[in-house]
């Protein structure tokens, strides 16, 4: 679909010859740089999720050196039993945190990270804003994606890469959505780099490609823009088919509804709600407050943008957002959390702030549109854009206890002690604090459910070799790698190699080259192979199953259909 001839009035980028054409990037590069400044100064910010996201890159990195170029589990959670989280949690962010790592070490690779999604997210803003306000304009809306309140507060309190770096790829979903010319290509890129990086991102701009899909409609009296977004989103689908198929269908076999438990529901994290944890309502406050400076940031700048009559029906959609932002916020919206499709996933109402700061930076720039460039309108800029950068690293840096620090967790992780699991993504029907610590990688007893731990008293307990149903055996144990093992075990009698490793269903057990595809259940989940008396050979491997297949299936159809698609595009381009 092409778009009507009275679209191309909308897309007004504003030419200013006398700007240097390197100015812009400069600009977003030098604030980049001030945003990880006390980084730099202070040392690694310990938020939230930085110990999650650093075991994941160094597992990464293992398994790169073992040879495996694309790993599924995660060898230390579970005290060395592991879990499947790189089958869920998706590939983009702990690729690029394990190539840092790898060529930096592990000091440097969350600063680094840090910086290459801020310069992503500062250059998709720019491009997005260009599209309808002048160069100076749309580097002010850049580096004020940078340096907002928001993006400081993920990068050094929450410290959730994978959502930082999903805002690189946002301002592309909404300029491919809004632009008048034919984007479906680059469209369903974005949707796919979403997916690719961050589900709750992707899942908030799934939605906001609904919703910007629908009002543009509305205001162009045409279907040509949703036909587009629907087109866009599956194309993205099916390019991200490979992580999205297997990790959609193999939440049957986690307890993937640990994630949503009372603190990280929705209902638990309306706009300044209270629960009793007091760390949730002190962080929710604070996202809280950042909702309603944006917000009130968005609102003027969408009342200067409407004077200057600047952005024309971009504007409006933009603007159209914000009031239904602020409603996702409040108990009032708890039926849509409650029955649109994942929505709930979110766990938190104002991860929607990310869509807001994208909002209120293009229209901030539109807002600028047909200023004069005085020198200081240009001083109080810059004044802002330091102001909250260096503000909100120092406001939202968290220090390292000495247990989170780098150099403890890289040594914990070579020391190879293990740590706590993550519970959305136990094994179905295992209990992860049943899991023993310093197991040894093999065990043979009698029944399988012998030594079982009991963690009534305390999660994880020490274990305490000489448990009732021990055999005698020789074991000799051989991890190739988190996804290859080789047992041999050699007894008089017949019994269960208890291996430390939780079982799943992507495991290939054979003994002596026989499937032993049945293999009963124990409470800890971790796996029990059964072994009649004599020499035998036990081999684990990872295996791609059914839903892992049809995925890469339909992701090379995706990339077939994406040439197309680009093809296509580049021929009717050319005709105009």
């Amino acid at each position: 679909m092409s778009p009507s001839p009275s679209n191309l009035q909308d897309r007004n980028p504003v030419a200013a010859p006398s700007h240097p054409r390197a100015m812009p990037a400069f600009l977003i590069i030098s604030t980049a740089l001030v945003a990880i400044g006390v980084l730099v100064l202070r040392g690694n910010s310990c938020g939230h999720d930085f110990d999650f996201h650093l075991l994941s890159w160094m597992e990464v990195a293992r398994a790169w050196h073992a040879g495996l170029v694309y790993p599924h589990w995660v060898q230390d959670a579970n005290y060395g039993a592991g879990e499947p989280r790189l089958i869920f949690y998706p590939p983009a962010s702990w690729l690029l945190g394990g190539l840092l790592g790898t060529i930096t070490g592990w000091h440097a690779a969350p600063v680094l990270f840090v910086l290459l999604a801020l310069l992503a997210g500062g250059a998709s803003m720019y491009q997005l804003a260009r599209e309808w306000a002048p160069a100076s304009s749309a580097t002010f809306a850049a580096c004020l994606y940078i340096a907002s309140p928001y993006t400081m507060f993920v990068a050094y309190e929450r410290t959730a890469y994978g959502e930082l770096l999903a805002a690189a790829w946002l301002p592309l979903l909404v300029l491919f959505a809004l632009r008048p010319r034919s984007s479906l290509a680059p469209l369903g890129l974005s949707i796919a780099a979403l997916w690719l990086t961050n589900s709750p991102a992707a899942v908030v701009g799934s939605y906001l490609l609904a919703l910007l899909a629908v009002a543009m409609w509305i205001a162009e009296g045409k279907p040509w823009p949703a036909l587009r977004a629907a087109g866009g989103m599956a194309l993205g689908l099916g390019l991200a088919a490979f992580y999205i198929v297997p990790a959609a269908f193999e939440q049957r076999w986690v307890q993937i509804d640990r994630a949503i438990i009372p603190g990280m529901r929705v209902q638990d994290s309306f706009l300044f709600a209270h629960t009793a944890d007091a760390f949730h309502d002190q962080v929710l406050h604070t996202a809280s407050w950042i909702l309603i400076v944006e917000l009130v940031a968005a609102v003027v700048a969408a009342y200067l943008a409407w004077k200057r009559k600047a952005g024309g029906r971009a504007r409006m959609v933009l603007t159209a957002m914000l009031p239904l932002i602020l409603l996702l916020q409040l108990p009032a919206s708890g039926v849509l959390w409650k029955y649109a499709p994942h929505m709930k996933f979110l766990q938190f109402p104002w991860r929607w702030v990310m869509a807001l700061s994208v909002a209120a930076c293009v229209l901030s720039s539109m807002a600028l549109t047909g200023m004069s460039s005085a020198r200081w309108r240009q001083i109080s800029a810059a004044g802002l854009i330091i102001a909250l950068t260096i503000g909100g690293a120092f406001l939202f840096y968290q220090p390292c206890d000495d247990e989170d620090a780098v150099s403890p967790q890289v040594a914990a992780f070579h020391s190879g002690q293990g740590i706590e699991g993550t519970d959305e993504y136990t094994p179905l029907g295992a209990d992860n604090a049943a899991v023993q610590q310093h197991l040894p990688l093999v065990r043979f007893f009698r029944a399988a459910q012998d030594d079982t731990a009991d963690n009534t008293a305390v999660d994880n307990p020490e274990w305490r070799p000489g448990a009732a149903g021990s055999l005698p055996a020789g074991m000799d144990a051989k991890r190739i790698h988190g996804e290859h093992w080789m047992v041999r075990i050699v007894t008089s009698e017949p019994g269960f190699a208890l291996l430390r490793l939780m079982d799943y269903p992507s495991w290939k057990v054979t003994v002596d080259g026989t499937p032993t595809p049945s293999r009963p259940t124990r409470e800890d989940g971790l796996m029990a192979v059964p072994v009649r008396a004599g020499d035998h050979t036990i081999e684990v491997q990872w295996a791609a199953t059914t839903d892992v297949i049809v995925g890469r299936e339909v992701s090379a159809v995706a990339l077939l259909v994406l040439a197309a698609v680009v093809a296509l595009e580049r021929k009717g381009r050319r005709r105009v």
